[in-house]
């Protein structure tokens, strides 16, 4: 980290280097690593790097590193590093040989199948949104009686036709774009994958169930009706709700379906067409695969799809969909509640894409009546979610938070505008244990609203923000739903802090934000005192003030310290000190107890020399919540050079696999001149440690 000199740097080094690196891409906020190495990465030096949101091991050798809505920027940014130009392409054998890396963890299957899917649809979330947007205005005018009506196109008119096929295009040739992306995921050439799922969406093909109609007597105006080919038979089928129709192709059925807006049939097709593409590119010799891969993919796929896989995958969407359509029908205050509560936890390990599928496939399938009823639900996950980022928003502006005010407000404009979740949950959300439980009452409150009401369905796939509220129906009951979930995360977090009241401190102690200034602590506490301690006394400038070394170990410069926050000096001037032997850490003179961590790993003094400090026992120790520390001392304490502050079980922490190295922290360097580490080296409790400067 100390060689590097930009984020995209800090993040390739972090993960082992190009050389490290065997496939790099993104999503809508995360970098997705496929690495040789993946135990070279250490999760805590990622999560430090600015501008990281979080850091997420997979299984296998997969790593993804959360960035938020600037991830298109940082992956371009570290695709132009010189590194990532100049690497070399993988060989075979290094591609074989981490894909035996990646059969390593013991759900790489379940990674692989989620990055499946994933890789699939992400790319896809542009233009889905932009086309749910139109919808959303659509929905907008008809309820203002712009549009006259919103399904029946000869009451609408050409117009607003023609603008229906704005979006209809984008759901209507899904497929074609899902089978693209499926097949680049897969290292199939995307252009075959697409022209097999396309050979099934042809005038042509469509044809086989459409229907003739003859005049007869011919200038009589009467018509018969049939269909257009005299093997193809038509029944209606009560679970599709629609008719089936099968037509006999070189004497053999084949059942018809209008693939449009599927997304299970190129799914399962690109999965087939992956061994198949390849066993042809490896038997067929390079000269002539341009021309006889295709060719012969083709022969086996299209027929394979068309008689097999699309049947079988329109069958399992519909299956799926009656599915939950009959859970939601006969228990919708169930359905309601279920899906906004186990939303929160699907999005962090990428599982929730199967739903997304699965709603897709609703608006498809006429069995559900061409509607989706799980994102109305899952309008209450992602409200409930934007409320609780809006609470912390309030608080990092009372707190005078810089960092989390400009991690708030980019997630929660992200959330409101665009319905993405993730900038709040990696940036915010997981990082503070105390969010998930008032979310997810906020979560409750949404869902038990919908459920009460009945349910909340739409007719389109929309991203549940403000922007597509007008989508849903009924949309008063969606619109109460929404804002109630919103309102009681938001009440919940603003009330009760997403912050423990030690790490709220321990964050104001770091910004030099304290209840009061040191030296009012100190004329207060004097006062309460009868005067027994005076005031803090003004500072002279040359002035030096020797501080004491509240362990006996050894002492190193800050920059040494094996934490980035604490050795950028972003905290203040100061040293560390790796303790020897019993950790006994005591007061390294006079002063007043500022701040007294409740899990101990902390303490803000302020000194009667008018120097303030913080003494972090340990980094990362806070996980500890107070295991192995035994605490003396309270906040408000008046303590003598060499009081002890906290005994600590060197054995707990270690055994937890926690430092125990020491930052000494000046927190109001600002006021001083200098700050220096006397001597590195062995250092006796209550020796000299820091020089400061007036």
């Amino acid at each position: 980290m100390a060689t590097t000199t930009s984020t995209p740097e800090a993040i390739l080094a972090a993960v082992g280097g190009a050389e490290n690196i065997t496939h790099l891409t993104h999503c809508a906020t995360r970098l997705r690593f496929e690495l040789r190495d993946a135990s070279v990465v250490d999760k805590a030096t990622v999560e430090a790097i600015p501008g990281v949101l979080g850091a997420v091991p997979q299984a296998g050798d997969r790593y993804q590193i959360v960035i938020g809505g600037a991830v298109q920027s940082m992956f371009n940014e570290i695709m132009n590093l010189p590194e990532m130009k100049n690497a070399a392409q993988p060989s075979d054998a290094d591609v074989k040989a981490a894909a035996r890396a990646k059969a390593r963890g013991k759900n790489a299957w379940v990674d692989a199948f989620f990055e499946y899917l994933s890789d699939s649809f992400r790319p896809l979330l542009p233009v889905l949104l932009g086309a749910s947007m139109i919808v959303a205005l659509e929905a907008v005018l008809y309820s203002l009686e712009v549009i006259k009506s919103f399904n029946d196109d000869t009451v609408k008119g050409p117009a607003w036709v023609f603008v229906d096929a704005m979006f209809r295009g984008v759901f209507y040739f899904l497929p074609l774009m899902v089978a693209y992306n499926a097949s680049n995921k897969l290292n199939v050439d995307p252009w075959v994958g697409t022209a097999i799922m396309g050979a099934l969406m042809t005038p042509n093909f469509m044809s086989l169930a459409s229907k003739v109609y003859t005049e007869s007597p011919k200038g009589s105006g009467m018509f018969t009706e049939a269909m257009k080919f005299g093997s193809t038979h038509c029944t209606f089928n009560e679970t599709l709700q629609s008719n089936l129709c099968t037509a006999h192709i070189f004497g053999l059925p084949m059942q018809f379906n209008d693939y449009g807006g599927q997304v299970f049939v190129p799914l399962m097709m690109v999965a087939v067409l992956a061994p198949v593409y390849k066993f042809f590119k490896k038997i067929i010799p390079d000269n002539v695969q341009m021309v006889f891969v295709p060719f012969f993919t083709f022969l086996v796929m299209i027929p394979l799809t068309a008689f097999l896989i699309g049947p079988l995958g329109v069958w399992i969407g519909t299956g799926l969909g009656t599915g939950l359509f009959w859970l939601n029908s006969h228990a919708p205050f169930v359905f309601a509640i279920v899906i906004p509560m186990v939303y929160p936890f699907l999005v962090p390990l990428g599982l929730h894409w199967p739903l997304n599928a699965v709603m897709l496939a609703n608006i498809a399938n006429d069995a559900t009546g061409n509607i989706d009823f799980i994102q109305g639900p899952m309008g209450a996950w992602n409200f409930a979610c934007f409320g609780a980022t809006a609470a912390v928003l309030v608080w990092a502006v009372r707190d005078k938070d810089q960092n989390m005010r400009q991690t708030a407000s980019g997630a929660l404009a992200a959330g409101l505008l665009g319905g993405i979740s993730e900038p709040s949950l990696y940036g915010i959300h997981l990082r503070f244990k105390r969010i998930y439980p008032f979310m997810l009452v906020g979560c409750f409150v949404g869902g038990l609203i919908e459920g009460v009401g009945g349910g909340v369905n739409t007719n389109t796939f929309a991203f549940t923000s403000l922007l597509t509220i007008p989508v849903f129906d009924p949309m008063f009951l969606y619109a109460v739903a929404v804002v109630a979930a919103f309102a009681t995360s938001f009440t919940l977090i603003l009330f009760f802090n997403y912050r423990t009241k030690e790490e709220r401190a321990e964050a104001l102690t770091a910004a030099g934000v304290v209840e009061a200034s040191a030296e009012e602590t100190a004329a207060d506490l004097a006062l309460e005192q009868g005067g027994a301690q005076a005031a803090a006394p003004a500072l002279v400038p040359g002035t030096v003030t020797e501080i004491a070394s509240p362990l006996t170990g050894s002492a190193m410069a800050l920059d040494a310290v094996p934490d980035p926050v604490f050795a950028s000096g972003a905290m203040g001037g100061g040293a560390g000190v790796d303790p020897s032997g019993d950790v006994v850490v005591t007061a390294p003179a006079d002063g007043t107890v500022v701040v007294a961590m409740g899990s101990g790993h902390a303490y803000g003094l302020s000194l009667d020399s008018g120097v303030e400090i913080l003494i972090h026992v340990g980094l990362d120790t806070v996980n500890l919540e107070g295991k192995g520390f035994d605490v003396k001392v309270a906040k408000g304490d008046r303590v003598r050079a060499g009081d002890v502050l906290v005994r600590v079980d060197r054995s707990v922490v270690e055994a937890a696999g926690y430092s125990l190295v020491t930052p000494v922290i000046v927190t109001n360097t600002a006021k001083f001149s200098s700050v220096e580490l006397v001597a590195p080296g062995s250092v006796a409790s209550g020796a000299p440690l820091l020089r400061v400067t007036a």
